[in-house]
């Protein structure tokens, strides 16, 4: 399966009519078959007809929100509010959802949006604990697939990310999910969020440096991840017909079921 998490910028900036032309050739040409989608207000009209959506229940002033979409059905949904602390409704669609993805390899989808404040680490940390909480009590089979995609504004150093890893515990709870990306490129920097893309040297983060803020991570069991990254990348970087799609790179991820399980011995 192919998953991609992409914020798109709100269309109240910089250009809505070219950009959405952008965002719908860029997306189309990356064919997921998985979509997290940050800052959007109408699905359909980024991807046409015939996927199957869940929101966060909350949307903006300007009706944009989070949103997940998928080409297989999708089954149960949990959520929670991602509104932990007063500084936290700064961000009134902040929250995470939980799908059933009905995949001919069933999977779950967890689609995290947190505080996107540059001084919000300690609201990152409580919502990052309540999401991986809600996870383990939707599915506590270890060997259940479970994806987690979004802008999570937060760097891979960050308490809340390190946490998602499994370099830190926060609050007794320690989890493990495996990031995509450094799968693939180590160290690489891989910014996602950066002043090299014109949208972010005309917003108002123009003065900070470029972070990797945008995560396709993979749940796993003690031995490793349930699921293989075959490939991980950043998407819609270039300018499509001259027009810079969105202020964020998204990320997208090619993850397959492994001969062998993580745990399991090989042959020589």
């Amino acid at each position: 399966m192919r998953v991609l998490t992409l914020n798109v910028l709100a269309p109240a900036y910089h250009g809505w009519d070219r950009r959405r032309r952008a965002l719908v050739a860029g997306i189309r040409a990356l064919a997921p078959d998985v979509i997290a989608l940050q800052e959007v207000v109408d699905v359909p009209d980024l991807l046409g007809p015939g996927w199957h959506e869940v929101w966060h229940s909350r949307r903006g002033e300007g009706g944009d929100g989070a949103a997940l979409a998928s080409r297989w059905p999708i089954g149960e949904v949990h959520e929670i509010d991602g509104r932990v602390t007063p500084r936290a409704r700064d961000l009134p669609w902040s929250g995470t959802v939980v799908a059933e993805v009905r995949a001919p390899e069933p999977f779950l989808v967890v689609h995290h949006k947190p505080l996107y404040r540059l001084d919000g680490e300690r609201e990152r940390e409580l919502q990052a604990v309540a999401a991986a909480r809600l996870v383990e009590t939707v599915a506590p089979d270890p060997d259940r697939h479970v994806v987690l995609l979004g802008d999570f504004d937060a760097r891979p150093d960050s308490a809340s990310m390190r946490f998602w890893t499994g370099r830190q515990s926060l609050d007794a709870m320690s989890v493990c999910y495996h990031d995509a990306w450094e799968t693939v490129h180590g160290d690489e920097p891989g910014h996602t969020f950066t002043p090299e893309n014109p949208l972010v040297q005309a917003g108002g983060f123009h003065l900070v440096r470029g972070r990797r803020i945008d995560y396709v991570l993979v749940r796993g069991r003690p031995q490793g991840p349930t699921l293989q990254v075959v490939s991980c990348e950043r998407a819609l970087v270039e300018p499509v017909d001259g027009v810079q799609a969105s202020d964020h790179y998204g990320v997208v991820a090619d993850l397959v079921v492994p001969e062998r399980p993580p745990g399991t011995q090989g042959t020589l």
